[in-house]
């Protein structure tokens, strides 16, 4: 299998993302999984961009598309951490969006609690939880089977959450906020491609800043084009559900 999706899907966001889903389809008709942020950076509402990434999510999921919850607002307010490896994590490697990273349990149920009526208000259906920048705290961790999720990931694995087992999955994924990162992420994500060629599955994780630059967007769709020579392109909660039979 082969799942592709869009991070970081908002109101703010909407026209890179929909720029990102134009130029995988391009390639093919692929399913997605669009990762949508009820309240992403605090951002003020605004209702003409929120109308029309609704009117877009709509036609989406009229496609056999999937909406997963990624967090409320993908922003990391959680209290400093003592571990050096976690400050570097939460302040420098993800620039504090780890929204979950460090949350206590009450807050963290609040918050999924607050996105999926978000959710249910707009008549989306959702089966999936993808915290943002991949980083689950232990009490968020232990949350989660509170609610109806049949899956979530982290950057190394897809987790059913029903059956309390994983698979191995890392996710491809690109580095576009720098140079060196713009320069680097390519090859690492086909290397890491060559490595999982065998595996059940294999993850493409693709963000709004990705699509302003050509050589990133252009090497997503090769891999995908690749890819889609012995894998099939299917959305996250397809995958879970094929998951539980091996």
């Amino acid at each position: 299998m082969l799942c592709v999706s869009i991070h970081d899907v908002a109101p703010a966001t909407w026209e890179e993302c929909a720029r990102l889903a134009r130029a995988m389809r391009a390639v093919a008709e692929i399913r997605l999984t669009w990762l949508v942020v009820p309240r992403y950076h605090e951002h003020p509402a605004d209702e003409r961009a929120e109308h029309a990434m609704r009117a877009g999510l709509d036609a989406a999921l009229a496609r056999g598309d999937e909406l997963a919850l990624h967090g409320y607002t993908h922003l990391d307010t959680g209290e400093r951490s003592a571990s050096v490896r976690q400050r570097f994590l939460r302040g420098v490697y993800t620039q504090r969006e780890g929204e979950f990273a460090a949350l206590a349990a009450s807050e963290a149920r609040e918050r999924i609690a607050l996105g999926l009526e978000w959710f249910r208000q707009r008549d989306w259906p959702v089966s999936g939880f993808v915290p943002p920048a991949w980083l689950l705290g232990e009490d968020a961790w232990r949350v989660l089977p509170e609610f109806a999720f049949s899956y979530t990931t982290t950057f190394t694995r897809f987790h059913l959450l029903r059956q309390g087992r994983s698979v191995f999955a890392p996710s491809l994924v690109y580095t576009a906020r720098n140079p060196a990162g713009r320069a680097l992420s390519p090859p690492a994500a086909s290397l890491a491609a060559r490595c999982m060629a065998r595996a059940p599955l294999i993850r493409l994780s693709l963000h709004p800043p990705d699509v302003r630059h050509p050589r990133l967007v252009g090497h997503a769709q090769r891999i995908v084009e690749r890819m889609l020579a012995t894998r099939e392109a299917v959305t996250k909660a397809e995958c879970a559900r094929r998951l539980l039979s091996l």
